[in-house]
């Protein structure tokens, strides 16, 4: 008999739809997906599809008891963990999804080992060590990221924000900033690899694209604030800076990473990724683990400088110069009206690109980008 797998989710993702499902479908499982938005997923699946409040563990756990309870969602680490749990079914730990999450929480995890000046921003001390980073306490996409420079900036901002949902400032951390993708099976935590990442110039902070490297000398460093904040199980993406010999966490997204950074990272190390990732949830161990691979890999993202209707942009392709292999994927269709917001969601599309050296690599990105246009009206 298959096991049974209830995946937890809610806006429908790449990841979900071309990642976990069919992974799922290849390892025979008997798959229903609970989700607040069921019509989107009857699109891309013809399983089982069950609405539900996702956000409520008790949900969760009232359309039964699967072999398994997975979510790659940010906002549904912490119910989903609480259902496997209930359930006594493998796990995260509740209490570090919502360390992960609540990035308030998360500096309280690490003020033993890394202290960073954290405080609500409508509660800022005037000795506040400015410039200070003001974000959605549960934010994703560096929506709402600001660097303000002083008191008077932080209420002209908090201002334009409006009062939807808790933000929080945050000690501004210097360095160079790296992603450091670990996956657990509650035995071993397994570094997979890091990115580097380039970053648009302040005051916002949108990721414009990631470079394969070598994991950083400091990252035993960002090693230990995981555990301190109980991150150990499944997928884990994670955002640091390293300065002067010091890793500093900026954020932990406890899921696999996304923007179809996963895809280009499953290439890249040549392993069934997202088949990995629910086999742990199954209570599997983690298999003998791949040679590093010996390959340049870059996720260069096209981004929009204005508002308006995207009225032109190339289509999904593949393609190989030589030993290159390029993958775009749009990430905004055409005919679609956006405001332009200094965010991930300015996104137009994703290059992906692997091969044997930078050079060769940045050649063949280079000449993608000269050879389409995205035409924004």
């Amino acid at each position: 008999m298959a096991a049974a797998l209830h995946l937890v989710s809610g806006k429908l993702t790449a990841s979900v739809a071309h990642g976990f499902l069919p992974a799922a479908a290849a390892l025979g499982l008997d798959v229903t997906v609970l989700t607040d938005r069921p019509d989107a997923h009857a699109e891309v699946f013809d399983g089982p599809v069950v609405r539900c409040d996702v956000s409520d563990f008790r949900e969760i756990v009232a359309v039964g008891r699967p072999d398994a309870v997975f979510t790659n969602s940010d906002f549904l680490q912490a119910p989903a963990a609480l259902a496997a749990a209930y359930l006594g079914l493998p796990g995260k730990d509740w209490r570090a999804a919502v360390r992960a999450k609540n990035k308030h929480e998360t500096r309280r995890g690490l003020a033993d080992l890394d202290p960073v000046f954290a405080a609500p921003a409508d509660r800022v001390p005037p000795d506040a060590p400015y410039p200070l980073v003001l974000k959605p306490r549960e934010g994703v996409a560096s929506e709402d990221v600001f660097l303000v420079a002083d008191a008077d900036e932080l209420a002209t901002r908090l201002a334009r924000i409006g009062t939807g949902r808790p933000l929080i400032v945050e000690e501004y951390l210097p360095g160079a900033l790296h992603t450091l993708e670990t996956l657990g099976d509650g035995h071993e935590l397994r570094v997979l690899g890091s990115f580097r990442t380039r970053l648009s110039p302040p005051p916002h902070f949108v990721e414009e694209r990631l470079e394969w490297a070598p994991p950083p000398p400091e990252t035993p460093q960002v090693l230990a604030q995981l555990d301190a904040l109980g991150v150990g199980f499944g997928a884990c993406h994670t955002e640091f800076v390293v300065h002067e010999g010091r890793a500093r966490i900026i954020e932990v997204n406890y899921r696999a990473i996304g923007d179809h950074c996963d895809f280009l990272l499953a290439d890249l190390l040549g392993v069934p990724l997202f088949e990995w990732i629910l086999r742990v949830h199954l209570g599997e161990r983690l298999p003998a683990a791949p040679a590093r691979p010996d390959r340049y890999a870059v996720a260069d993202w096209v981004l929009a400088d204005r508002a308006g209707t995207l009225s032109s942009a190339p289509d999904a392709v593949e393609l190989r110069e030589g030993p290159v292999r390029l993958t775009y994927r749009p990430t905004r269709p055409v005919g679609v009206d956006a405001p332009l917001t200094r965010t991930n969601r300015d996104y137009l599309g994703t290059i992906r690109a692997i091969g044997p050296s930078r050079d060769a690599v940045e050649a063949t990105v280079a000449r993608f980008r000269a050879a389409h246009t995205w035409t924004i009206a």
